[in-house]
C-alpha cells in the first residue's frame, strides 16, 4: 500500500463481481474481528501466550470457519434491505443475491479443521438462513443479528463457562459492526446498476 492509499475513496460497488467481494471481505471481518479481539481480551496478559499455542490456533480456525457462513448470511440480509427498494421483482432479485451469496461460499475447498461433511452442512444451513430473508420486511442493520448472536458466541474457542456473562458485550460488538457495514455499503453501492445485475442473473 502506497502512502496514499489509505485516503483514496474505495471503490464503488456496480456489478456483480464488486458485491460478491463486498459481501465475502465484510462477512469474514463481522465473524474473525470478534473472534479474535474477544479471545485476546480474554486471555489478557497471557494472549501472546495463548496465540503461540497449535491447540489454541486450532480451535480458532474451526471457530472462524465455523463463523464464515453465518457472517454470510448476516451481511446478505443488510445488502438485500438496502437494495429491496430498488428491484423490479423483489422475488427475483433476492434468489439472484442468494445465488450470487452462494458462489461466494462455493469459491472456498473444504477447511481442513471441518471436513467435507461439515462443510457440507454449513452450505445447506447458510441456504435455510438465505431463504429466511424473504420471509419479513428489511430489518435495521443493528437487529440482523438478533437471531444469530448467540449462535455465533457458541462458536467461540473460549469455554461456556467463561463466556457467557459477556453475551451483552459480544452483541452489541455485532450490531455495532453491521451498522457500519450499512454505511460502508450505503456509501459505495450504485443501487440501480447493482439491481439491474442482479435482475439479468435469473
Amino acid at each position: 500500500m502506497g502512502l496514499f492509499d489509505f485516503f483514496r475513496a474505495r471503490p464503488p460497488i456496480r456489478d456483480a463481481d464488486a458485491l460478491a467481494k463486498f459481501v465475502d471481505e465484510q462477512s469474514a471481518f463481522l465473524m474473525q474481528k470478534g473472534i479474535y479481539e474477544y479471545s485476546r481480551a480474554r486471555a489478557g496478559h497471557y494472549a501472546k501466550v495463548l496465540f503461540k499455542e497449535q491447540g489454541f490456533l486450532d480451535a480458532v480456525e474451526y471457530s472462524r470457519w465455523r463463523a464464515y457462513p453465518l457472517g454470510l448470511a448476516m451481511v446478505t440480509e443488510l445488502v438485500e434491505g438496502v437494495l429491496r427498494p430498488y428491484a423490479a421483482d423483489r422475488d427475483k432479485q433476492l434468489t439472484a443475491l442468494q445465488d450470487l451469496v452462494l458462489s461466494v461460499f462455493d469459491r472456498y475447498p473444504v477447511p481442513a479443521p471441518l471436513g467435507a461433511q461439515m462443510w457440507r452442512d454449513e452450505r445447506a444451513e447458510l441456504v435455510r438462513r438465505l431463504q429466511l430473508i424473504g420471509m419479513h420486511a428489511p430489518k435495521h442493520a443493528y437487529d440482523i443479528c438478533e437471531p444469530w448472536a448467540e449462535t455465533y458466541v457458541d462458536l467461540f474457542p473460549i469455554h461456556e463457562k467463561l463466556r457467557g456473562r459477556d453475551f451483552p458485550t459480544i452483541r452489541n460488538y455485532l450490531r455495532a459492526t453491521l451498522c457500519n457495514i450499512h454505511e460502508e455499503f450505503s456509501k459505495r453501492m450504485d443501487a440501480r446498476a447493482l439491481a439491474s445485475t442482479l435482475a439479468v442473473r435469473i
